[in-house]
């Protein structure tokens, strides 16, 4: 037997503490991880379908996840857990919620780690499904005082700064530009769906921290390449994905500006092979493509407390 989650089940069962600290624990004790691997629609048609699987040995699981887009559909996402111990199919999770809070979970997580322990004022660019996910996560490890949204449709930066005053009891605003949304922010969140840059190098303020989570396609950049070289610490959740997918990265790099060498793994500061800042002026930049290792290890917790709070249904697989 399996257990089935809904959506809703998961956002009962995976608070934002709870997805940072599954997901440090999954950075602290290795992962074996398969990349992303998109199949193409038949010619004619317009649809991407896309697998991505992992091993959390020291979570004790390992599972994939699974996901399709199709012109006029609805992405829908679906995890499947196995466990290590018995090779059984422990758990069936929807999955649109668990990732917008993995997302934000990994930003927090790199936050923690690499923004200075006085930040305080957050700006986000985007206010998609993602937005308020990634701003919950960043007020989860820093006392926010201010929180500034931008979006290319007002309305959704509005409703967005509205639910974080809400939800989150945060001072937040909507804003007219992402360069004022930027201006002396100390740290920057872009999660946008951008093929073309939009926070750029010149107002970033010293010290600032950026999460730039919103692209895992190699041909769009959220930013410019004077952002990314003005970092002097840049993270990514692995590096074998971000080979692939980073088109932040990949841009500069083609252009000869850059190579991988001082790009780091988010393990590797998890567990203090690296630092995660070296100066209190040092800009620090993750770039997060989002790996199935995290999607492991942030269902896995959930299960275990679906279990304990007596959520979802057991489903007859074997």
């Amino acid at each position: 037997m399996a257990l089935f989650l809904t959506d809703e089940e998961v956002g009962q069962a995976l608070s934002m503490d709870d997805a940072v600290a599954a997901l440090r624990e999954a950075f602290t004790g290795g992962y074996d991880l398969l990349p992303r691997w998109r199949g193409r629609a038949p010619e004619g048609t317009v649809g991407v379908y896309n697998v991505m699987a992992a091993s959390v040995p020291t979570m004790g699981y390992m599972g994939l996840k699974s996901y399709a887009w199709v012109k006029g559909g609805r992405v829908r996402f679906h995890v499947l857990l196995y466990s290590w111990a018995t090779g059984a199919l422990e758990a069936v999770l929807e999955a649109d919620r668990l990732g917008q809070i993995r997302t934000g979970a990994a930003s927090g997580l790199a936050t923690d780690l690499m923004a200075r322990t006085d930040a305080r004022v957050m700006a986000c660019i985007g206010a998609g499904h993602q937005a308020f996910y990634q701003i919950a996560a960043v007020a989860a490890v820093r006392n926010l005082s201010e929180v500034r949204v931008v979006s290319r449709r007002p309305e959704r930066a509005q409703a967005i700064a509205d639910r974080v005053a809400s939800s989150l009891g945060l001072a937040a605003r909507a804003v007219a530009s992402p360069e004022e949304a930027v201006a002396g922010a100390d740290i920057v969140s872009t999660i946008t769906s951008a093929s073309q840059p939009v926070l750029l190098g010149e107002w970033l303020s010293p010290g600032a921290h950026i999460n730039a989570a919103g692209s895992n396609v190699a041909n769009h950049r959220e930013l410019d390449g004077a952002a990314v070289l003005k970092a002097g610490r840049i993270v990514v959740d692995d590096r074998e994905e971000a080979g692939v997918e980073c088109g932040d990265l990949l841009g500069v790099i083609k252009d000869g500006h850059l190579t991988w060498d001082p790009v780091v793994n988010l393990a590797d500061v998890v567990s203090g092979r690296a630092p995660g800042r070296t100066g209190t002026d040092e800009i620090t930049l993750f770039e997060s493509q989002g790996i199935a290792a995290e999607d492991v290890a942030a269902a896995a917790r959930a299960v275990a407390n679906a279990r304990r709070l007596v959520l979802g249904q057991q489903l007859a697989i074997r």
